[in-house]
C-alpha cells in the first residue's frame, strides 16, 4: 500500500484536475467573445449602422441596427453558420473545438491514473508519475493552443464580416473598425491551464522528495569503507 504523503499528494493532483476539467466545461457553455463592427448601405458611405455578435462555442447572437437598412436580432448555429461563410473561420472553430475536447480527455487520464496511484504502487511504468506529466503538461499545452488558436479567428480572420454580409439578405453592405472583446469564456481556459500545471506541481514535489529520500538511504551504504562492505 502507498504511504499517507502519497495518497495525499495524488488525490490532491486529481482534486486540482476534477476542478479544472469543472471549470473548463463551465467555460465552453459561456460567452466567449463579443464582436463590434460599423456598418454603412453599400457605396453611400454614411456608416450609421452598427452590428454586434455575441459568439459561444456552438450559439451565436446578432444585433444589428442599421445594417445595412434594417435593425433586428437573430439567433444562430455558429458551426452550420461558418460553413456557409468560408473556409478559414469554421477550420479554426473546429480545431479549437477540437483541441478543447483534447484537453478534457487528457484531463480526466491524469485523473485516474492519480487515483489509481494514491492506492497501489505502479512507479516506474506510464500508470506512474509519467503518465500524469504526460497527461497533465499536454493538457496545459493544448489550451495555450486554443487561446491562441480562438483569439486570431476572431481579430485576423473575416469571420464577423462574413457573418454581417450573409445576414444582410443580399442587400449591398460596407463594414470597417471591427473591434473584439474576449468574455468569460474564454477567459476560463486560462485557471484551467494554471490548475493542470498546479497537477504537476504536486506530483513532482512528491517525487523529488522521494527519489531524495531514495538516495539518502543509499548513501551509508556508498559512503562505507570496503573493508566493511566486504563483510
Amino acid at each position: 500500500m502507498p504511504s499517507t504523503k502519497k495518497t495525499l499528494h495524488f488525490i490532491s493532483s486529481a482534486l486540482f484536475t476534477a476542478v479544472s476539467v469543472g471549470i473548463l466545461g463551465f467555460g465552453m457553455s459561456r460567452v466567449w467573445a463579443k464582436m463590434t463592427i460599423e456598418c454603412s448601405r453599400g457605396g453611400t458611405d454614411f456608416f450609421n449602422g452598427s452590428a454586434t455578435i455575441t459568439l459561444e462555442l456552438f450559439g451565436g447572437h446578432l444585433d444589428r441596427v442599421s445594417c445595412p437598412a434594417f435593425g433586428g436580432d437573430t439567433d444562430f448555429d455558429v458551426i452550420p453558420k461558418l460553413v456557409e461563410t468560408g473556409v478559414t473561420p469554421i477550420a479554426l472553430h473546429a480545431l479549437a473545438l477540437c483541441l478543447l475536447v483534447l484537453c478534457l480527455v487528457f484531463s480526466v487520464g491524469s485523473i485516474l491514473i492519480s487515483l489509481y496511484n494514491s492506492v497501489s504502487n505502479p512507479y516506474e511504468t506510464y500508470m506512474g508519475p509519467i503518465g500524469i506529466y504526460v497527461c497533465s503538461s499536454v493538457s496545459a499545452c493544448l489550451s495555450v493552443v486554443v487561446l491562441i488558436v480562438f483569439v486570431v479567428n476572431v481579430n485576423v480572420t473575416s469571420m464577423v464580416e462574413d457573418i454581417v454580409v450573409n445576414f444582410a439578405d443580399a442587400l449591398p453592405v460596407d463594414l470597417r473598425n471591427k473591434s473584439a472583446e474576449m468574455q468569460l469564456g474564454y477567459y476560463l481556459v486560462i485557471p484551467y491551464m494554471v490548475l493542470s500545471l498546479a497537477a504537476i506541481a504536486l506530483i513532482y514535489m512528491y517525487d523529488h522528495a522521494a527519489y531524495t529520500h531514495r538516495r539518502e538511504q543509499q548513501r551509508p551504504t556508498e559512503d562505507a569503507p570496503k573493508e566493511i562492505m566486504m563483510y
